[in-house]
């Protein structure tokens, strides 16, 4: 009798034994990181999901897949993740209408790498009634296509320009050469100087490696910000200021070309822009402002 109920207990503690092990070999993976973006730069230490798995940067990368490049080191599996999602940013331009605005676009001035530049500087587009960001998108979007036929043109054309942008008299001199310093980007960044400016203010050097505005659509589409949000130009405030404060359409184009087009400088242009805007704010549902021209 007292081995029978030695037996039952034995099978007993073995049942619970297998019910105490069991849920080690099922186990909840850990959670997943953000899911990896292709448009996303990621510093050493940076960590993103992908495939089901964890994967942490171990050098500055963007638009390298985990598991195709040494760049990223597998931490294991997780509970998620995915491939390129997107950026959910709350832009007040979507997709579809992006794609509306820029048919034809270059394949190199993605939605996604406009979305990820857009922590740079958070105001943008995101100041004031609904109906001012739309309008101050709208701007942005038309003198950006105006400049650059509308996003087809990455670099310069003139190559015969790319000498004259380097300005030796700054201390700082010209470090990618002489001819290093054309316009790039989605409002033709240029000049020694401004690389400088936009490098410093976005924490990346442009002085140095110039050709990075045009080899990564997110850092092409910060330049464009960083001269929207920041440079008065040739005008007297920044374009983000003229769209917010109610100076309107025609303080951007002043900010950007001066008297090169307003005060009769060149007609046709400012009725380029003006039409791309007048464009952009119909796809966006909304209305243009007053003090359209310059």
């Amino acid at each position: 009798m007292i081995r029978r109920i030695m037996g039952l207990l034995a099978a007993l503690g073995a049942v619970v034994a297998m019910v105490v092990v069991l849920p080690a070999t099922t186990a909840a993976a850990a959670d997943c990181a953000a899911p990896w973006n292709s448009s996303s730069v990621y510093t050493g230490g940076g960590s993103a999901s992908y495939n089901g798995h964890n994967w942490t940067a171990k050098w500055w990368t963007q638009n390298e897949t985990p598991g195709s490049s040494d760049v990223w080191a597998d931490q294991g599996s997780c509970g998620g993740g995915g491939t390129d999602p997107g950026t959910p940013s709350g832009f007040v331009v979507s997709e579809a209408q992006f794609n509306q605005m820029f048919p034809n676009r270059n394949p190199f001035y993605t939605y996604s790498g406009l979305t990820a530049a857009l922590s740079a500087y958070p105001g943008f587009a995101n100041t004031g009634s609904d109906t001012v960001k739309r309008q101050e998108a709208a701007a942005f979007l038309a003198n950006v296509s105006h400049e650059t036929g509308g996003l087809v043109y990455v670099v310069e054309q003139n190559t015969s320009n790319y000498p004259h942008y380097c300005d030796s008299s700054q201390p700082y001199g010209c470090p990618a050469g002489q001819s290093a310093y054309y316009g790039r980007g989605p409002i033709q960044l240029s000049w020694n100087f401004n690389y400088k400016a936009a490098g410093d203010a976005l924490g990346i050097d442009l002085l140095g490696n110039p050709y990075l505005v045009e080899q990564n659509a997110s850092v092409a589409w910060k330049t464009g910000l960083w001269y929207w949000n920041t440079q008065n130009g040739p005008g007297t405030m920044t374009a983000h200021n003229a769209m917010v404060n109610g100076a309107g359409f025609g303080e951007t184009i002043r900010s950007i070309n001066g008297s090169l087009e307003c005060n009769g400088g060149n007609p046709a242009q400012v009725q380029s822009r003006i039409d791309r805007y007048q464009a952009f704010v119909s796809i966006l549902g909304t209305t243009p402002g007053s003090n359209l021209s310059c």
